[in-house]
């Protein structure tokens, strides 16, 4: 990263607090901070379990009868793979060196998932719907919660999180870097959504989950990549100009003006959830810098064993939606590299609707386009998707109903993750045919057949001719995975899209109240297909916003 990034004093600083956490020294043995009491290991494939000591010291790590073997590195790190463990009573791991020995009590065999993106992900089971009576019925002892704690880096942390920033959390401080059975207690501050997720698998399953939760709200796709993967393209290295140039325009005297007006507005508008003015005049504070919450909250989990990644992100990216097409598919296929897993499953919410209810005429949209992108990473092997379009609320970014994007979820793990033959998505459009002055559109993933939700007609479908200016249309079902789309003022049709906008109001779904994601049949440029760079360059150096 450039050095004008950071200036003198607080690279210093910054080197000195890296040197603190990356472990480089250590006197007796130590474990990697995700390895506490009641931890989940992932069954049934070899779990990585790593830490450090002395160098050349020798280490063993016990566990269920079994003993493995290793000596640290030169750096005083050890590394050692236990073999497949089944399902079973709790456990104990010991960990020998240095003339001592770690214990971790309670441990169990099960599945463990990430929870990762922005505030969506952040957002707390006591501030999401019927959160009084989910918290009192939260006693789970078979689903564990780990919070992942730590601020921006500029360097990848190799093994340790700080574990006293609270940096991304709604709500009170709460214990970091712990692992935690399920009560009412340690849920309610947990992410709704991984929460969610989590109980419905745990319940269908009845095997052990382990959920860790890393997420910061307000944060774009790009905070979360590795500098090398986001280097790996012409996108991600577009994205890296973009911010070098905004940082270099933030140390200025005009961007330094900026920031702290920014900051005095925000907390004006917000009290003690705004940002400070002092805070934003460092680079490294601004949210979204490019690789810095990877660095420090997703780079210190790799190797841990786990079974799959839930992700809900993309309200950050939406001016830049067209990049996102690349960025996305980027970080998933990169994660999956760094783990050395293979292609764990990777499980994600389309962005739920939001925002002013739809204008007199169909009109481009970036929320659209974004939710688009997020669609095509479905391409990549062992991916799902949880659409949310029909659960989102027009006043709030945050929409209250957390379950039903868990559950939705948990339905993606169980056919992508688990191999079950379910129906697990809405209908999903499998052609379009023109048809004089209609387009007829057939579905796969219907179910017991393609129904208008609440009944009534169809709605949020729009329909153009070669001169590309779409109008609200008629659509129709007939039979079980067809419907028929139409309008008068448009005799010869060519395209039509549905749901594109911030808050679309759809009702399409299958019989199994599952609804179809948004849609589009042509490929015209977008909105942010010629503005994408452009509109993330002209952001403010600071995004206005809250915690």
């Amino acid at each position: 990263m450039p050095d004008h990034l950071f200036p003198q004093n607080r690279r210093v600083l910054l080197a000195l607090t890296l040197l603190l956490y990356c472990g480089t020294v250590h006197a007796a043995v130590e474990a990697a901070q995700v390895f506490t009491d009641h931890m989940v290991l992932q069954r049934d494939i070899a779990v990585p379990v790593w830490g450090w000591a002395t160098a050349g010291e020798a280490i063993t790590v016990a566990i269920d009868g079994q003993e493995q073997k290793t000596v640290t590195d030169s750096t005083g790190r050890w590394l050692v793979h236990l073999t497949p463990l089944p399902l079973g009573a709790p456990r104990t791991l010991t960990i020998s060196g240095a003339g001592e020995t770690l214990r971790f009590n309670d441990i169990l065999l099960g599945d463990v998932w990430v929870c990762a993106g922005q505030s969506n992900m952040v957002w707390s089971v006591s501030a999401a719907k019927d959160a009084k009576q989910e918290i009192a019925a939260a006693t789970h002892p078979e689903i564990r919660l780990f919070e992942v704690g730590g601020g921006r880096s500029p360097q990848q942390l190799r093994d340790r999180f700080d574990p006293t920033s609270q940096e991304g959390i709604m709500g009170p401080p709460r214990p970091l870097c712990v692992w935690r059975p399920c009560t009412p207690e340690s849920v309610a501050s947990f992410s709704a959504v991984g929460y969610y997720f989590g109980r419905a698998l745990q319940q269908h399953l009845a095997v052990p989950v382990g959920l860790i939760h890393t997420a910061v709200g307000a944060t774009p796709v790009e905070a979360w990549m590795g500098h090398a993967a986001l280097g790996s393209n012409a996108v991600g290295r577009g994205v890296l100009d973009v911010w070098a140039a905004r940082d270099a325009f933030a140390e200025t005297a005009e961007g330094k003006a900026q920031l702290k007006a920014l900051a005095e507005a925000s907390a004006k508008k917000f009290g003690k959830f705004g940002y400070r003015a002092d805070g934003w005049l460092a680079p490294l504070n601004r949210l979204g810098h490019p690789s810095t919450f990877f660095n420090s909250r997703v780079h210190p989990l790799i190797p841990f064993a786990l079974k799959g990644v839930i992700w809900y992100q993309g309200e950050a990216n939406t001016s830049y939606a067209a990049e996102y097409r690349t960025l996305f598919p980027t970080l998933i296929t990169d994660w999956r590299a760094q783990w050395g897993q293979g292609d764990f499953p990777f499980l994600f919410v389309q962005l739920a609707n939001w925002g002013g209810l739809p204008p007199e005429k169909p009109m481009p949209n970036t929320w659209a386009e974004l939710r688009e992108a997020q669609a095509q990473a479905l391409t990549l092997p062992h991916t799902g998707m949880a659409v949310a379009i029909d659960v989102g609320e027009a006043a709030a970014m945050h929409p209250l109903n957390k379950q039903a994007v868990g559950e939705r979820l948990a339905l993606a793990a169980r056919a992508v993750a688990y191999g079950e033959q379910l129906l697990h998505s809405g209908p999903v459009l499998r052609s379009a045919t023109v048809d004089g002055p209609r387009i007829r559109l057939a579905f796969d993933a219907v179910g017991g057949g393609l129904v208008a939700r609440a009944g009534g007609p169809l709605r949020s479908f729009a329909i153009a001719g070669q001169d590309q200016v779409f109008v609200w249309a008629d659509a129709v079902i007939q039979g079980d995975n067809t419907l028929v789309v139409s309008a008068a003022a448009v005799p010869q049709p060519v395209a039509v899209r549905y749901g594109w906008y911030h808050n679309p109001d759809c009702n399409l779904a299958n019989a199994e109240g599952l609804p179809a994601a948004p849609f589009r049949t042509d490929t015209w440029p977008g909105q942010t297909d010629h503005s994408g760079f452009q509109a993330m360059a002209k952001m403010p150096v600071a995004f206005p916003m809250p915690k």
